[in-house]
Parts: structure tokens; C-alpha cells; sequence
């Protein structure tokens, strides 16, 4: 009898554990798909180098000196082991360091910061569920003064709106999808739009292309313009690009692109439709200069 007792006692502990064991493998799976939509692996992996994943070193240049990717495994001493959930939501929505330092905006957090706390919390969950590597950070290389970390304040006051994402009660749930994976997760306008000269996305030629993009390659048009963007192909033809990199006319994706496709082929055609769904119904910008639609 006393056996069984104990027996019983046992399982009522075990109960809790099981069901804190299943919501943790809920949110890192759910993370997974989170991490291939926000392009993590391609910023903070040092491929060229043959780099351990996400272990930082990852060179970007840009008009205002070379930023490096930082260590984002969970190691404690290196990476991000030592973060709580309360410092990685911080980061990605505000752009700020557990220490308090302000990050450049190379780390998109200018979209992140669009993304729900829980897509944040389960994002954290995966990241922290892969190997860890003991990398450390090599310093950015910026020219003089955008070295300093201080004037971000600043920044952040003049082009920094702090999410999350509000849906738009007017279109449905597939368009208020589609501009969440858009603007948030998978941080489009990063790439694809032109920036002024304190390095902040011009808003008014959003998605129209960008003439001097990462490393300096020019970035495409994908608003539906129809001369200088993506205005003559169909939604079946995004689509195919996100899941596939292959183009309408028969091309592959290039460069920063090719990455990009590495994640949002995980992606579900519910999610692809939704994003070309979104895209379709954006207003057209007509930039000639930024370059063909890749």
C-alpha cells in the first residue's frame, strides 16, 4: 500500500515537470520557424570563414565602416547565455544591451521591434536550444564619429517606432499576416529600402529598392511597380520566389537573397501567400536607379 502511495505521489510531481518539458519543446519548434522567417543565421554566422552558427563574426559593410555580427549562442561569457527573457524582449524592442548600451541599427531592431513578445520569448527559447560556442566578438570598424554609441539616443527619438505590430482592422487576417512577416520578422525593409544620411530607412520610398545596400551590392524594387519592381508578377510568382529562389523568368536569386531564401523556403504557403498577398496591395514606388528585381 505504502508503495503505491509513493507511487502515486511520484506521478503528481512528474505531472508538472512533463507538462514544463512540453511547453518548452512547444516554443522552441515554434521559435525554429521564427528564426528561419528572421534570417538569424545569415548576420551571425561567419560562413565565409566557415564560422560555428550564430557565433558572430560575420562582416557587413556599409557606407558608414564594417560591422561585425555578434556571438548570439547561449554561451554565458561570450554569446547570450546570461540574458533573460526580460533582455532579449529589451533588445529587440528597444535596441538596448542588458548593460544599457544602445545598439546601431545594422541590428534591425527598427522592425523587431514590431514582433509579439511571444514570438520573441519562443525566438529566445530556440536560440538558446542550439550549440553554444565560445567565440568572442570582434569590434565594429566605423568611421569617425558613427563609432559612438551615445548619439543613438538620439536616434532613436527621431526614427525609432517602438512595436508591436498593430493589424489593420480594415484588410483581413491574411493581409494583417503578410505585413507582420514583412515588416517584422523578416525585417524586408532593411534591405530593400534606400537610407538618408544618418542611416535610417526613408519611409516615403518604402520596399522600392535600395541604390547602396549590404556590402554594397544595389538592393531591388519589390513594390508592384510595373516598370521598375515587381508590379508584373503575380502572387503565385512571389510565392514560388520565397519558397524556391527561382524568378519568374527563369533566374536565381543573388547574393544577400540567396540567405534570405535559405529561411523563408521553411516557410508555409499560407505564409508565403500572405507576404505576396501584402506586397500586391502596397503602394508602387518607381525607382529606376535601384537596380533589377532579384
Amino acid at each position: 500500500m505504502k508503495a503505491l502511495v509513493h507511487f502515486f505521489a511520484f506521478m503528481v510531481l512528474l505531472g508538472p515537470i512533463s507538462y514544463a518539458r512540453a511547453q518548452d519543446a512547444e516554443a522552441i519548434e515554434r521559435g525554429r520557424y521564427v528564426y528561419a522567417a528572421a534570417g538569424c543565421e545569415g548576420c551571425h554566422t561567419d560562413t565565409k570563414n566557415k564560422g560555428a552558427p550564430l557565433a558572430g563574426g560575420r562582416a557587413l559593410v556599409t557606407p558608414f565602416g564594417t560591422f561585425y555580427g555578434p556571438n548570439i549562442t547561449a554561451d554565458k561569457e561570450h554569446g547570450i547565455g546570461g540574458w533573460s527573457d526580460a533582455d532579449f524582449i529589451r533588445a529587440l524592442r528597444e535596441g538596448v544591451s542588458p548593460s544599457g548600451e544602445h545598439y546601431f541599427p545594422v541590428f534591425p531592431y527598427t522592425s523587431f521591434t514590431k514582433m509579439t513578445e511571444q514570438d520573441m520569448r519562443d525566438l529566445k527559447a530556440y536560440i538558446f536550444s542550439l550549440p553554444t560556442a565560445a567565440d568572442t566578438d570582434k569590434p565594429h570598424d566605423l568611421k569617425f564619429p558613427f563609432g559612438f554609441r551615445f548619439p543613438m539616443i538620439f536616434w532613436k527619438w527621431l526614427f525609432l517606432e517602438k512595436g508591436p505590430f498593430q493589424p489593420d482592422s480594415s484588410r483581413d487576417q491574411q493581409w494583417n499576416r503578410g505585413a507582420y512577416v514583412v515588416l517584422a520578422l523578416a525585417h524586408c525593409g532593411e534591405c530593400h529600402t534606400d537610407r538618408n544620411l544618418f542611416g535610417a530607412v526613408d519611409k516615403d520610398r518604402a520596399l522600392g529598392g535600395a541604390r547602396t545596400g549590404p556590402d554594397g551590392d544595389s538592393v531591388p524594387n519589390i513594390t508592384p511597380d510595373e516598370q521598375t519592381g515587381i508590379g508584373t508578377w503575380s502572387t503565385a510568382d512571389i510565392a514560388w520566389v520565397l519558397s524556391s529562389g527561382l524568378l519568374p523568368d527563369g533566374d536565381v536569386v543573388a547574393g544577400a537573397m540567396e540567405e534570405v531564401v535559405r529561411g523563408t523556403s521553411k516557410l508555409t504557403a499560407a505564409d508565403h501567400e500572405a507576404i505576396a498577398a501584402y506586397l500586391k496591395s502596397i503602394p508602387p514606388v518607381r525607382t529606376p536607379s535601384a537596380g533589377k528585381s532579384q
